[in-house]
């Protein structure tokens, strides 16, 4: 079974390429419009992170496996997420792929994990954010968990690393276990 990473027009796409790199599954990737443009202006060519994926479907594509929730799956990865594509899954609208991706997963009770770019956010945000969870989703901001650098010099800590242990993270809700946790380092 494949995982389902989709990624929209926040800001952080790098973090979607270290999670293709790290996922233990193959991926299935789709991306908004704007999800292709920031990862070109953040982390480079865009086929470069195509390459990393077992499947990719355009975002316009509504005839893609992934739209029907009768094709199994871990999962799905909204990351980045940005707060319109939050908006669109909170109010149920499946106008993209991504979004009507992110609603087949949570019609069949799948595992849906929001990672959410936007800061600061409004009540429209967290009302948004709570209509989500209570269908099932998990948002997870994206916030490094800086515990992983306990005890080393803040100059030596790469963007890379916090970004690597945020997606060890997420994978690991979906049942990957992460090569370092809290217990390791403590």
């Amino acid at each position: 079974m494949n995982l389902i990473v989709a990624m929209t027009g926040a800001s952080g796409a790098l973090a979607t390429k270290l999670l293709l790199e790290k996922a233990q599954w193959p991926v299935t990737l789709v991306a908004s419009k704007m999800g292709r443009v920031v990862y070109e202006q953040e982390a480079g060519p865009f086929a470069e992170l195509e390459a990393l994926a077992a499947e990719v479907w355009k975002d316009a594509d509504l005839t893609a496996t992934i739209a029907s929730g009768s094709v199994p799956t871990v999962g799905m990865v909204i990351l980045p997420c940005s707060a319109n594509t939050l908006g669109k899954v909170a109010a149920g609208i499946a106008d993209s792929l991504v979004t009507r991706a992110a609603h087949c997963q949570l019609k069949e009770g799948r595992k849906v994990v929001l990672c959410i770019r936007e800061a600061p956010w409004t009540l429209i945000n967290a009302r948004n954010a709570e209509t989500v969870a209570a269908a099932g989703g998990t948002i997870m901001p994206m916030s490094p968990p800086y515990y992983m650098a306990k005890g080393r010099d803040p100059n030596t800590v790469s963007m890379v690393e916090m970004l690597g242990y945020y997606c060890d993270h997420v994978l690991s809700l979906f049942g990957q276990e992460a090569p370092r946790t809290w217990g390791d380092i403590r």
